[in-house]
């Protein structure tokens, strides 16, 4: 039997973060083998993970990197805000969302390779050493052929990491600096409108229906007529629009310009024609249902395993 050390299971904690006891049984176990130690650690923290995977994960971070013409947002999540303001967690978000830049989707980030290994066990060791479950939940990408992709992070804990993260793709041949200026406020305005669709085209059948039929209900408990009915569902509907479209939003920032009529406005400026080709928008725990924790029971539970 190797004699275990207190160098090794120093190094070992160092390089694996497992607290000194764990560190010092998986050199035991292993015969002082440093790498086999490593491996040990691993399984045992993948074991962790798995405990972890039913607790709900709706905070985190939102990380934007922009490269000029293109662009990529990711949420990684993790159980509490404390987690979110750890600098080695802010570095690994960090690193995950420079590695989607250069991927197509999720599958394929959580597959890429960072630091000689794929993200998802990069995932699984973080998840070991702080202790807590944690996802990479989504990522969205955008690119123009000519023009800006621009990003805005609201609620900012670091540069270009917080809580709402949102890019905007202009394409446009003209000057790419007022481009961006644009962009940005575009962006910003997205932050707090909160945009579902990017154009009244983009909204999907069952969505119409559905409210169609609410607003004609509504209508119609007012006591009015058919014809008066449907002539209010076609104010309602371009009401509707203005609220969920980016393109039919007012302007956040002046109150009265339509997104759509701001992109025109901008092309004598800009010196050439603007689209606003695509946006995303990730805003953190976004859809997650967050289990309501009673904080007593949880601290009297805590007292009596001690």
């Amino acid at each position: 039997m190797a004699e275990i050390t207190a160098s090794m299971v120093k190094q070992l904690r160092e390089s694996t973060g497992a607290g000194m006891m764990d560190a010092k049984n998986a050199l035991t176990e292993n015969n002082g083998d440093m790498e086999a130690a490593v491996d040990w650690l691993r399984k045992k923290g993948l074991s962790k993970a798995e405990k972890k995977s039913s607790r709900t994960a709706a905070e985190g971070l939102v990380a934007i990197v922009t490269n000029g013409k293109s662009g990529v947002v990711v949420e990684v999540n993790s159980e509490t805000d404390f987690v979110a303001r750890n600098e080695e967690f802010q570095m690994f978000v960090k690193a995950v969302t420079e590695k989607a830049a250069g991927v197509a989707d999720r599958d394929a980030l959580l597959a890429a390779d960072l630091n000689g290994k794929p993200v998802s066990e990069n995932l699984t060791d973080k998840i070991a050493k702080i202790g807590e479950h944690m996802t990479i939940r989504r990522m969205a990408k955008l690119a123009v052929n000519d023009g800006v992709v621009v990003g805005y992070m609201h609620n900012a804990v670091a540069p270009n990491l917080g809580k709402i993260g949102v890019l905007v793709a202009l394409e446009s041949a003209g000057d790419k600096a007022k481009l961006e200026a644009l962009g940005k406020q575009i962006a910003m305005h997205a932050a707090a409108a909160f945009p579902k669709f990017l154009k009244k085209e983009d909204v999907d059948t069952a969505t119409l229906d559905r409210e169609r039929d609410v607003l004609r209900e509504q209508a119609k408990a007012e006591g009015k007529p058919a014809e008066i009915v449907e002539k209010m569902l076609e104010g309602r509907m371009r009401k509707f629009y203005e609220e969920i479209c980016l393109l039919e939003q007012i302007f956040v920032m002046d109150g009265e310009t339509k997104i759509a009529k701001l992109l025109e406005n901008a092309a004598k400026d800009v010196g050439a024609p603007v689209t606003l080709a695509g946006y995303a928008r990730i805003q953190l725990g976004e859809g997650i249902e967050k289990e309501e924790v009673d904080f007593a029971a949880e601290v009297a539970a805590t007292a009596r395993s001690a």
